[in-house]
């Protein structure tokens, strides 16, 4: 276990399969701003024989780079992965230079080294093989299967159960296991179910439009843009829709990989039919009338979003729909819990109307318990990716449903199956 042991971030797993060594993701973790990011337990190239990516989010693959300071292993994700993967670590290491121990020449290096595969697309290494499967999560975004000696593990990446409007359901039928390692981040949190979030979203965009005011949706560049842009396009949201900042790289990426979605032609459409902002003069002219704006940060971190807000808080008209998940410290949480923002150095109340929406790309509770008795076989169970509480109440609660043994992982840990 290398990291995201009773933590959400810097995901890494080291399985071991007689001889032949898989990396399971290797990400980052961010702190609050201004600390330093943590990475997962350093592992030597040398040491490792595949590197294997679930999805693009920088928690699973912003430190895969590192491994290309002073060796040479093949990457393997699907393709969309691959892509949005080089753009966000790009931007990582634009906002934030001198500050990581690997930089573009190693990014490059880690896109030669890298090998697009399929779902379902076996993969063989020595004694060991490997193959990713649907997950539900982010576009390419997979669970990874590996099998050696008639042993097989699961681990679950980020997964969401049931997808989503974009994506299909996670792909669970892998068979008897004998070691799952199972994210825990909603395990103890049910949400709104999201036709219901959906339905709340359109409702208040409406109302905006009602009284000529305009919608901001902050939101994470990856899949969430996207999948509002959807919401409002299903809803024959009759007003004019507007994409900004890292979302619409994320739109070409996403167009190139039509396969890899639940309706290529509903996607297609709600990103044809909206207006790609790509200046500042755009920018400017594009809020002479009520719209939905949609445009990163999330977390009201940077990007457009200062822009955005200037321009939209103070006026009673507006309206802020937060539909990503707000981090400790964000600027975000603090518009969320105190209604203030701050701007130009001023703490200041925000006039406009602000509501949060549940629109998460992970399995809640209900789901997570769905896909751990859905598992045959009588596997060991390893809770991560959760916060400490969650990580061991969940392992607790899997024991006591399946009588499968779980336990929460614990950093460096060594588990044998």
């Amino acid at each position: 276990m290398l990291g995201a042991a009773g933590e959400v971030g810097r995901s890494g797993f080291l399985v071991g399969c007689n001889g032949t060594n898989l990396l399971l993701d290797y990400g980052i973790m961010f702190g609050r701003r201004g600390d330093p990011p943590k990475y997962p337990v350093h592992v030597k190239p040398r040491d490792v024989d595949s590197i294997i990516i679930t999805h693009a989010h920088l928690d699973h693959s912003g430190n895969v780079p590192s491994m290309y300071i002073s060796g040479n292993v093949d990457t393997y994700a699907t393709a969309p992965t691959l892509e949005l993967s080089k753009l966000l670590i790009e931007d990582m290491l634009k906002i934030k230079s001198n500050v990581h121990i690997f930089d573009l020449p190693e990014v490059n290096s880690m896109m030669r080294s890298s090998i697009k595969i399929g779902f379902k697309e076996k993969v063989k290494r020595g004694d060991a093989t490997f193959e990713l499967r649907e997950s539900g999560h982010v576009i390419g975004g997979g669970t990874v299967l590996v099998e050696s000696e008639g042993r097989k593990l699961f681990y679950t990446g980020d997964i969401h159960v049931r997808g989503s409007r974009m994506l299909r359901e996670a792909d669970l039928d892998v068979g008897e296991i004998d070691m799952l390692i199972t994210e825990s981040t909603y395990s103890q949190t049910n949400q709104m179910p999201r036709q219901e979030s959906e339905g709340n979203l359109i409702e208040f965009a409406n109302e905006v439009m009602d009284r000529k005011g305009t919608l901001f949706i902050p939101s994470f560049s990856v899949e969430r843009s996207q999948e509002v842009a959807c919401v409002l396009r299903n809803a024959n949201f009759g007003h004019k829709i507007i994409m900004d900042g890292m979302a619409l790289k994320v739109n070409d990426i996403m167009l190139r990989h039509p396969e890899y979605l639940r309706d290529s032609k509903v996607f297609s459409d709600a990103i044809n039919r909206s207006v790609s902002i790509r200046s500042h003069y755009e920018r400017e002219r594009a809020l002479g009338e009520p719209c939905v704006v949609i445009s990163p940060a999330g977390m009201l971190v940077g990007g457009n979003a200062i822009f955005y807000l200037q321009k939209l808080a103070m006026d009673a008209r507006n309206g802020i729909a937060l539909v990503s998940y707000q981090g400790e410290g964000t600027p975000g949480k603090k518009l969320l819990e105190t209604g203030k923002i701050v701007s130009r150095g001023k703490e200041m109340s925000v006039a406009a109307e602000v509501k949060q929406f549940q629109f998460s790309g992970h399995s809640d509770r209900t789901e997570l318990f769905e896909m751990i008795k859905s598992i045959k076989g009588d596997p060991e169970v390893l809770t991560v990716h959760g916060d400490r509480e969650s990580c061991s109440k969940f392992a607790e609660e899997i024991t006591e449903a399946t009588g499968f043994k779980a336990h929460a992982a614990q950093e460096s840990e060594v588990v044998t199956v």
